[in-house]
Parts: structure tokens; sequence; C-alpha cells
């Protein structure tokens, strides 16, 4: 009986660890970002779209869906090469590519290939690469990677439309919540 509870101890003791060390592999936040009273953390969480009112669910909604047209950086990109012709979109895999693309008669064109490396709005979330192709004849076509001054240009006008998306996202979803009567400071 004794040998029993004591074999199902490793066991118990492998979950706990394994509970306990799974807490600690979830994203933190920057407690500096966000008031200490749990009052003034709700009404910002709900103010700004991410929190949860019961009101909501009777509201006749059938719920909130995360679409590409939802994620700013997605429609920046978009927006910043629309002039372009898309060869492939996969907003699942995260990846943007146009055909080849010329702007007058000359024998050169480019093509762009852009994958999102996160959805957050920084100077690292995107992969651009800039081809360019270049042709003698018809069948005679040299193509190379062209590290020009456009990537950083093109980068910076996705990122700077996506700040201006993602401004306009949060104004549109704020709703002020009026949950606590006696609001502590």
């Amino acid at each position: 009986m004794l040998l029993q509870k004591i074999s199902g101890i490793p066991i118990l003791l492998a979950i706990v660890g394994f509970i306990l060390s799974s807490c600690a592999a979830l994203p933190g936040a920057d407690a500096r970002k966000y008031p200490p009273s749990p009052e003034k953390r709700v009404k910002k969480n709900i103010e700004e779209g991410r929190g949860f009112r019961l009101s909501d669910s009777f509201s006749g909604g059938s719920g909130t869906f995360e679409f590409a047209s939802s994620n700013p950086l997605w429609r920046a990109t978009l927006d910043s090469i629309s002039f372009m012709p898309l060869a492939a979109v996969n907003y699942g895999g995260g990846v943007i590519i146009t055909d080849w693309y010329s702007t007058n008669d000359t024998n050169e064109s480019i093509k762009i290939s852009i994958r999102f490396l996160t959805n957050e709005i920084r100077s690292d979330a995107l992969d651009i690469k800039i081809f360019s192709r270049e042709c003698k004849t018809a069948s005679n076509c040299i193509i190379s990677e062209k590290p020009d001054k456009i990537v950083p240009e093109l980068k910076l006008k996705i990122l700077r439309i996506a700040s201006i998306y993602s401004k306009q996202q949060k104004v549109k979803n704020f709703k002020p919540y009026t949950g606590f009567d006696n609001e502590r400071d």
C-alpha cells in the first residue's frame, strides 16, 4: 500500500514541474505600461478592445475574426505595392510576391518578394528582396538580386503606413468603460 503511494509521487512531481516550467514560457508584459490598480487595467483593456463584455455576447454578432484586412502591416504592404501585379499572396504563410514589373519600354524589370516575420510593426518585421531582370532577347535574361536603396525606402514606407493604420484601428476599437462606480486613483 505504501509502495503504491510512493510510486505515484514522481509522476505527480513531473506533472507539477511541467506545468510550472510551461508558465515561464508565456509572453510577459511590461508592468510599467499598465496601471497597478486592477480596475484601471480592466478599463484600459476593454477600452482598447481586448476585453470581454457580457453585453457584447448578446448583441447578435457571432464573434470577432482576424482577417488579413485587420492586420495593419499586411494592409500597408499591399497598399504600398498596389501599382504592381501580384504573382502570389499567402496571408497564412506571410508571403507576398509580385510579378515582373517595368515602368517603361526598357529591357529591365523588377520583382519584389516580401516575407512577414511578425505581425508587430517594427523594423525587423519584414524581409524584402528585390530582383532585377535584364533581357537582351526574350530567351536571354539575367536575373539578379538588387541590393540598393529601394529596400530600406520601401520598408520605411510600409512601416509608416502600418503605424497610421494601427492608430486608426485603436481609435475605432475604443469604447469607454463605465463598469466601476467608485474608481480609485
